[in-house]
């Protein structure tokens, strides 16, 4: 082997190509970027860099940057694994951080911040305690975005040391000075992980006995050994020599200068963010800076490539035992808007509009938008979630709302996504937790927002059918999400509820509740029936106005919701997804894998916190609860732990568990319920529902009838709306009266419709239909409805059909 006494690195690295590559930890304490023009992004987990991301937001190009303190005699120590540290931002609300580690023997302080104008990310480094002890950082490269098939190598350019590493079209480069910026490398190595890398050097020598010159293809690593005080500049590039020379450039601009300007960057944008500064008005301490630091973490999940795109978060969930590179690092269009509209809450339109030009480049030519993307466009999975083709409609109406569109055109966005929703829905093929299809309130409620609100961008013709559907499916959603006499109901004193998520069935059949519907994460292959699930989705028609909080049936499966999904802990409380989830760790801390145990979401602790708005109760005790779950840099996570302790793996009750960490959604929901808090009204709710429903249910004046929902059920005095995807020729009577022939009509939406003049049917007529394509299609079908009142009607806040 290659040791230090050769007099510099030298020859190949053993151990090709080294172990199975896994991410780091999704546990971060803080997530960063400039905002001049770097396209650099980093995160900090258990006191030391990991992720660092280049040149967009969905790109990882490390696994983690972390130090070693060591005497050269057999005393060492790796500081991320003491956890012994603390951390102090620049300023409030800057991802900037002074990060010092203890031990009895050193104070190891950090100093981690990102070059505004170049690709580098800086670290200072500065050693205090025995003077026998030198630290030695240590890099692991996952150049573009994956721990396999790296070079390694360890080189020099213009007279200095470089740490380097490459993978096709992506390169980094390490370089360090002492305070004076001269060099502060003195020894170099690369080597594969595992077997030859500097950590498992120490583990086999005590010291940094290995220098090696090279290492690669494979799982890679990079060591060197510094003085007690170094600045570090990590440098990203297209090539070994690019990264070097820009790292290089970092270091002789003076640390505090950087610092200093990067602060000042991120307090001017914290002023321009007019409404933030009114939601912390009353507000504790606590919560004004957690109010700086969701700001922030939002602001540095944006994309500067694709202006106005945003990763779902900047962590691979559980990524310690996986090499997956997905993760989390996708675009959600439901994520997007939820943070867009977050931003728009702030007073920062601009962000929000940078959005809406992003989804609608992103659009697809059908109307709707895919189920999560890369940053360009191209689709990751290909799953169809009609909110997510609906709340691209609520950020434009929101935005216009706000006087904020700025000649963006919307009409031929709307007309198309409108178009999709009325072809596919009620029904959706995934809820908005990507696990199962049917009708849930939460995606029938945005899809009836986008319909409402986006009808103002259409022209007449277009406008009364895309309010007729919302008024229709308004209309019905007890009849299709509302269970009555279920078992769970009963053994809880509940005479109705509304469901987790409804059989696409019950468009047809009223029985259908009692279909098994499986909770696809669980290992014990559970299916109950669809009527004794529970989730909190329901909220959300609260929250856009489209039922009263008092409404009975609402406050009656909010009964359920506290005595089955909700968690106070030592935090404060949280809700978990839905009865039976099974998303999250296993039991004793082993990490998702397929199946788990559902644990309690802090976003949904916010959505709570919107209701009790709603219901005229101040929601603060929520937002506290948010707070609390946080990391210790403010970071708040996808899910907490709701089990005993496991100090060993870092899961604590009420703190953050394996998931992602941070969720921007997360930090979206707390921002606006600040905001919603200082306003006393919700401020996303779309003033176009305000106007049309005010919380109250209407009367179903047209009863809508489409291929894709082909309702059996007529309202009394409704007239029946036929809308078919291509012209069609129709012959229609009602029980055995004389048939009628008739035509559907072109409709800008993209559909072709007719309306029949049921109105005087009476109850329990029959109305009959046959159709078939007009067009030359072969497609033809016939349909029966019956003129009955809606099933199992109960008194609401709206009154009663």
């Amino acid at each position: 082997m290659s040791t230090d006494t050769s007099g510099g690195p030298s020859g190949t690295a053993p151990g090709a190509p080294g172990i199975a590559p896994t991410w780091t930890s999704s546990a971060k304490d803080l997530v960063g970027c400039g905002l001049g023009p770097s396209r650099l992004w980093f995160t900090v987990g258990h006191g030391i860099v990991n992720e660092v991301y280049y040149p967009r937001v969905d790109l990882p190009q490390i696994r983690d940057l972390g130090f070693l303190v060591a005497d050269g005699n057999g005393f060492w120590v790796e500081v991320k694994r003491r956890a012994d540290y603390t951390l102090t931002p620049a300023a409030p609300g800057v991802p900037a951080v002074r990060v010092v580690h203890r031990h009895p023997r050193f104070t190891l302080t950090l100093r981690i911040c990102p070059d505004p104008r170049r690709e580098v990310l800086l670290i200072e480094a500065v050693l205090d305690g025995d003077d026998s002890l030198r630290p030695y950082v240590l890099l692991a490269p996952h150049l573009g975005a994956t721990g396999a098939d790296n070079m390694a190598s360890v080189g020099r350019q213009g007279g200095r040391a470089v740490l380097r590493a490459q993978q096709g079209p992506f390169s980094l480069a390490l370089v360090a000075a002492d305070p004076a910026q001269n060099e502060a490398f003195s020894r170099l190595s690369a080597g594969y992980v595992g077997f030859s890398d500097g950590w498992q050097d120490f583990a086999h020598n005590g010291r940094m006995a290995w220098s090696y010159a090279e290492a690669g293809p494979g799982n890679v690593a990079l060591m060197g050994e510094l003085p007690r005080a170094a600045v570090l500049a990590l440098g990203m590039g297209g090539t070994p020599h690019a990264a070097s020379t820009l790292a290089l450039s970092a270091l002789h601009e003076p640390f505090e200068q950087v610092w200093a300007e990067h602060t000042a960057d991120w307090l001017a944008w914290h002023t321009a963010c007019t409404s933030r500064q009114k939601a912390t008005e009353g507000l504790p301490d606590s919560l004004r800076g957690q109010v700086l630091i969701s700001a922030m973490t939002l602001r540095c999940h944006l994309d500067k490539t694709y202006p106005g795109a945003m990763v779902a978060s900047l962590s691979v969930p559980w990524g310690n035992t996986r090499n997956e590179r997905g993760g989390y690092h996708l675009a959600w269009p439901r994520d997007l808007v939820e943070c867009a509209l977050a931003f728009l809450a702030l007073g920062t339109v601009e962000e929000a509009r940078d959005t809406l030009r992003y989804l609608i480049a992103t659009q697809q030519e059908d109307g709707h938008w895919l189920q999560n993307q890369w940053l360009g466009g191209a689709p990751y999975w290909n799953g169809i979630q009609l909110d997510e083709t609906a709340f691209p409609v609520v950020l434009a109406a929101a935005i216009s709302d706000s006087g904020g569109v700025d000649g963006i055109a919307l009409g031929d966005m709307v007309r198309r996504a409108l178009g999709f929703l009325i072809r596919r829905g009620p029904a959706s093929d995934q809820d908005r937790w990507e696990e199962n299809s049917g009708i849930t309130t939460f995606t029938l409620c945005v899809c009836i927002a986008a319909l409402v609100a986006g009808a103002e961008f259409l022209p007449l013709r277009a406008r009364w059918l895309a309010l007729a559907v919302a008024d229709f499916w308004n209309a019905r959603i007890e009849e299709w999400t509302v269970a009555r006499d279920s078992a769970i109901g009963r053994a809880h004193g509940v005479t109705a509820h509304f469901v987790r998520l409804a059989p696409e069935d019950m468009l047809t059949d009223p029985g259908a509740m009692a279909t098994p519907t499986p909770i696809r994460n669980r290992a014990d292959g559970a299916a109950p029936p669809a009527a004794e699930q529970i989730s909190a989705d329901f909220l959300q028609l609260v929250r856009f106005g489209l039922r009263a909080a008092d409404d009975p049936v609402i406050r009656d499966t909010l009964v359920l919701v506290d005595r089955l999904l909700r968690y106070d802990g030592p935090t404060g409380p949280a809700f978990r997804r839905y009865h039976g989830d099974g998303y999250g760790e296993h039991h004793d801390g082993a990490p998702y894998d397929g199946t788990g145990q559902g644990r309690p979401w802090p976003l949904l602790a916010g959505e709570r916190g919107h209701y009790e708005l709603a219901a005229g109760r101040d929601p603060l005790a929520y937002l506290q609860a948010m707070d609390a779950m946080t990391g210790p840099g403010g970071m708040i996570p996808e899910q907490i732990w709701d089990d005993a302790p496991i100090p060993a793996l870092f899961l604590q009750p009420g703190k953050p568990a394996g998931s992602a960490m941070p969720l921007a959604w997360a930090h979206a929901e707390f921002l606006k319920l600040a905001v919603s808090r200082q306003a006393g009204r919700i401020a996303d709710r779309p003033q176009a529902l305000e106007r049309r429903y005010g919380g109250k249910r209407p009367r179903e004046a047209r009863t809508m009838w489409t291929p894709a929902a082909p309702v059996t059920r007529l309202a009394p005095g409704a007239n029946l709306i036929l809308a078919f995807p291509w012209p069609v020729r129709l012959r229609w009577r009602i029980d055995d009266g004389a048939e009628t022939a008739a035509e559907t009509h072109a409709n800008p939406l993209g559909l072709w419709t007719r309306m029949l003049p049921t109105r005087n049917a009476p109850e329990g007529a029959a109305v009959h239909i046959a159709w078939e394509r007009a067009d030359g299609g072969d497609a033809r079908g016939e349909a029966s409805l019956t003129v009955r009142r809606r099933p199992g009607c109960v008194q609401t806040s709206s009154g009663s059909e």
